[in-house]
């Protein structure tokens, strides 16, 4: 009876091993093991759980190695503080590089900021982009030039987002910069 239960422990400890073994080889096939894309995922998640992002910021990063440099502007300063503190937590992130830009205070930015949103997120095709924490087009205003960062489903939307950014008042500019997800999706 002894031997039955020590080779049935056997074969089990075996199954186990090689299961483990297998699905260690099917992370790194997905790319759920390299440092660097574990970091970019996380540094990805993290800033999208910060509590003052919003679509009026835009966050970028970078990530080199154990180096992560955070991009992009953001209206709140703290915005900025609390984007590194969160990635410096990430376990393998060695360095934040902080290059996050604070758009100076101006409340006829602000106008422009509200105006926009309400001409982009109030368009009926584009409405279906509202949705969520922080949706994923997002509005910059600096001293009256607006640009558009994000990503939309097609090049339609794209267009249509533009569109309404030029017709708000008051807006010196606008640059489009948003990514058209999937190009095949046309409507």
């Amino acid at each position: 009876m002894k031997k039955v239960v020590l080779g049935v422990a056997v074969v089990a400890l075996l199954f186990g091993c090689s299961a483990f073994a297998q699905n260690q080889q099917g992370r790194q096939k997905l790319g759920g093991t390299s440092g660097e894309q574990r970091i970019t995922r996380e540094v990805r998640h993290q800033l999208l759980l910060l509590p003052y992002y919003s679509i009026f910021d835009n966050l970028e990063y970078k990530v080199e190695g154990g180096t992560v440099t955070l991009l992009g502007q953001v209206v709140n300063p703290v915005l900025k503080s609390d984007a590194q503190g969160a990635v410096k937590g990430i376990e393998g992130v060695e360095n934040v590089v902080n290059k996050v830009e604070v758009l100076p205070p101006s409340p006829m930015d602000d106008q422009i900021r509200h105006a926009e949103a309400r001409a982009i997120y109030g368009f009926p095709s584009l409405f279906k982009y509202s949705w969520g924490a922080v949706p994923p087009i997002h509005i910059i205003v600096k001293g009256g030039h607006v640009t558009l960062v994000g990503v939309v489903d097609s090049e339609s939307d794209k267009n249509a987002a533009g569109i309404q950014a030029k017709s708000v008042p008051n807006v010196f500019s606008v640059t489009n910069n948003l990514r058209v997800v999937n190009p095949n999706n046309q409507k």
